[in-house]
């Protein structure tokens, strides 16, 4: 399998879990079951992750990771957005959609026709620029505001966000694509300020700068994160291996020491519900969009 062969296998395991996952979110459902639902799939496709799958909650936008003890439970009203990816040897796929469980169809379709519309002018040359006027027209015209704070992204081997950011709005970035690229273009829609903020717990994490520890609780966590390939992981992970107690002192002392970057939840300013929608994308005058099966 060559690298291109790689990035097409990921992209399909990516959306055969993203689309079974969304299956299963219904009412009364448990988070945490169909977050570790969506983790079997990966597995069981041979793939790894790119990321800890996340189900993010009406005006949270993403990062949203089920903790070990979870006891969310999808309720009437909801609207859930569902982010997950999986890896081929390093070559990752990522792909999300929003599940409506009450009245937002509108927003729904906000983001998604927003992510159709920016697949549809993808190629060698398109501008950066271009990419963020169509998914802004797209979403403003719908009545709502993009989440111009967050971006889509390039993917590359190992590397979850890589260059360049693609905008969700106009920001006269004149940068082009160019043949060969690898790119996530992920819109999404508010109905609030279309500003996010980061919480201040986080469960999500990854590697920023590996260094020396002395305590031996926090050592045998490390090494376990280590196996992740820098790749972001979730605390609800660790807990499979270590006492949860153990668990929250080594993250402490990680974070503490500026080996771990944390990734909090990202709410809308004003609370404003959010929807989502991704896909990954190899650039070429005929692109080819992994994750559609």
């Amino acid at each position: 399998m060559d690298e291109r062969d790689k990035y097409i296998e990921a992209g399909k395991i990516s959306a055969t879990a993203l689309k079974k996952g969304a299956s299963l979110i219904k009412i009364n459902a448990k988070l945490l079951d169909v977050t570790e639902a969506v983790e079997k799939i990966i597995l069981d496709n041979g793939g790894e992750f790119t990321f800890p799958p996340q189900i993010s909650l009406n005006e949270i936008a993403a990062h949203y990771c089920a903790d070990p003890d979870d006891e969310t439970v999808f309720k009437k009203g909801d609207i859930a957005k569902l982010d997950c990816g999986a890896m081929v040897d390093g070559y990752p796929g990522d792909n999300a959609t929003t599940i409506d469980l009450g009245d937002n169809k509108k927003l729904v379709d906000a983001s998604r026709d927003a992510l159709n519309n920016a697949l549809d002018i993808i190629k060698p040359g398109i501008t950066l620029s271009e990419i963020g006027r169509t998914i802004q027209d797209t979403i403003t015209k719908a009545g709502y505001a993009p989440v111009k704070n967050l971006s889509g992204h390039g993917l590359s081997r190992y590397k979850y966000h890589d260059k360049p950011s693609i905008p969700n709005f106009d920001t006269g970035d004149q940068t082009q694509l160019t043949k060969g690229q690898v790119i996530a273009i992920e819109p999404f829609a508010s109905n609030g300020s279309g500003m996010i903020f980061e919480t201040n717990v986080a469960n999500l994490f990854a590697i920023n700068k590996i260094k020396p520890v002395r305590n031996p609780i926090t050592r045998n966590v490390l090494k376990e994160i280590q196996s992740f390939n820098n790749m972001p992981f979730t605390t609800r992970w660790l807990t499979k291996k270590f006492h949860v107690g153990k668990v929250n002192f080594a993250l402490r002392e990680l974070l503490q020491k500026n080996i771990l970057n944390s990734y909090p939840p990202l709410p809308d300013t004003q609370r404003g519900y959010i929807s989502q929608a991704e896909h990954t994308v190899i650039v070429d005058d005929e692109i080819i969009v992994t994750t559609r099966i």
